[in-house]
């Protein structure tokens, strides 16, 4: 595969490559350009120019640019959703999934952008602006980087690139390494649809020459990465030395907490979903399985003959309901935290072997002073069980993290449950269901170090655009 710079397909500049694999098979789907920093800052002075021109494109024909797009991926959804399928070990179910939910975000950004409007300000507040008249306009902030993950790479590009693109942004296309085809494939239906050639670019490289480069460019407006909080650090960092306008949606170590008045089969079965969905590899999964003591037993009992229920094995079978991880390096970084908690004196009472790219879903018992009730975030399929006596300490072991993407809590209690929506420190609170939840409209985001900004329609298009004061001078004659 090749870049995207200008609507030509170019190799990186120095002539490097690196190889896409499927995580699956072992086997080599394509080699990928390196890109290097020249290759960004080019992409870069191509978008600050075709920019210009996007902004002055009417509304109401970016969207019917958009409806022409989804249109055409979903001619080409099997062809895409099998790449995704192959290159991130996700299940060919999910993969379908992802692709359509990708065409409903932008669907859902071009409709909240035709009804995205200015403020009017009260007439006559102040002696010193009688008669006058003030509103505001939107206007877009010019040339967005966007990284996107691994593990949802066609929602997240579609939450990324939609809202900038409808409102006249100019946007350059960072997919991770791991995942760099299916993002190709999407970005070829965009300028297909009609789309600038330099208002979308794709460029492809490591996150260490991105970063680099972010720290040196004066062609950036703003960047949107989703990934983890260490590297989220470094590019705001970088993205300081030109004051660009930083979106991060960052780590979670999110907790789900059982009270024993829980529909106990309905609570098994959310934290088994929320838990083994794309092989534990969300950023808003339920992370720390908080149970009563009085019901944990039980709940253990419950959980593992759910995890032996849940089919494994080839990502491409429809039957399948858990793929593999996106990488055996993955797989081989969960499967060292595993045995990291262990060694801090955790139980493992189930599963936790791994297969190549594979892990088997792990039962663990921990205290909450282990590493994994607080910061150590495991991203994969693991089921780390800490027992609590009362509703302050489950709160308490809930908050004991430098993360706050995302909470669950079931109990038949409303009141209980608001009572714990309201102490929990996170962006989301879902009640009698895991944290793995997501609605294109809600602000997703998070709390602490779990990331900057809201992701989500009117919340997106706010932080992709800014906002213009005028004033109409009153003039008694």
């Amino acid at each position: 595969m090749q870049m995207i710079i200008n609507g030509e397909y170019v190799d990186a500049s120095n002539g490097k490559v690196f190889d896409n694999v499927n995580p699956y098979t072992g086997q080599v789907i394509c080699t990928v350009p390196s890109g290097t920093r020249e290759d960004f800052e080019r992409a870069a002075v191509v978008a600050k120019k075709a920019q210009k021109e996007w902004a002055e494109v009417p509304l109401y024909k970016r969207v019917d640019i958009i409806r022409k797009f989804t249109s055409i991926v979903r001619e080409n959804l099997e062809d895409i959703a099998r790449t995704v399928c192959e290159e991130g070990g996700k299940t060919i179910t999910d993969a379908r999934g992802e692709v359509e939910c990708l065409c409903m975000v932008f669907e859902s950004f071009a409709e909240a952008a035709r009804h995205f409007c200015g403020n009017t300000y009260p007439l006559n507040a102040e002696a010193r602006t009688q008669g006058d008249i003030i509103f505001t306009v939107r206007e877009p902030l010019g040339v967005f980087v966007a990284i996107t993950p691994f593990n949802f790479p066609m929602e997240l590009y579609a939450h990324k690139v939609a809202p900038a693109i409808v409102t006249g942004n100019a946007v350059i296309i960072k997919a991770a390494s791991d995942t760099p085809l299916g993002a190709l494939k999407v970005t070829e239906c965009l300028l297909k649809a009609g789309v600038p050639a330099g208002v979308a670019q794709y460029v492809t490289g490591s996150g260490r020459e991105v970063g680099a480069w972010l720290a040196q460019t004066k062609n950036v407006d703003a960047v949107t990465f989703t990934g983890s909080t260490a590297v989220g650090m470094e590019l705001m960092r970088g993205a300081a030395n030109n004051l660009e306008h930083v979106f991060l949606e960052l780590g979670g170590n999110d907790p789900h907490v059982f009270f024993d008045d829980c529909d106990l089969d309905l609570a098994v079965a959310e934290a088994v979903g929320g838990r083994c969905y794309n092989a534990g590899q969300t950023c808003c999964a339920n992370k720390r399985f908080i149970v009563q003591n009085t019901i944990k037993d039980e709940f253990v009992r419950k959980l593992i003959d759910a995890i032996k229920a849940y089919r494994i094995g080839d990502p491409s079978d429809p039957q399948t309901q858990m793929g593999c991880l996106v990488s055996e390096k993955a797989a081989a970084e969960v499967e060292k935290l595993i045995e990291k908690t262990v060694q801090q004196g955790g139980e493992l009472v189930y599963g936790g072997k791994r297969d190549g790219a594979f892990i088997e879903p792990a039962v663990i018992l921990v205290s909450k002073d282990a590493d994994v009730a607080k910061d150590m975030e495991i991203f994969g399929p693991v089921f780390p069980i800490i027992g609590f006596d009362t509703f302050d300490e489950a709160v308490q072991i809930a908050n004991q993290t430098s993360y706050g993407l995302a909470s669950g809590v079931m109990t038949n209690d409303i009141n209980k449950a608001m009572k714990f929506a309201m102490k929990v420190q996170a962006g989301t609170c879902v009640i009698n269901g895991s944290g793995n939840y997501r609605s294109v409209h809600q602000p997703f985001g998070g709390y602490k170090h779990s990331g900057i900004g809201r992701e989500g329609t009117t919340h997106t298009l706010s932080e992709v655009t800014q906002e213009k004061t005028v004033a109409m001078r009153y003039t008694q004659k």
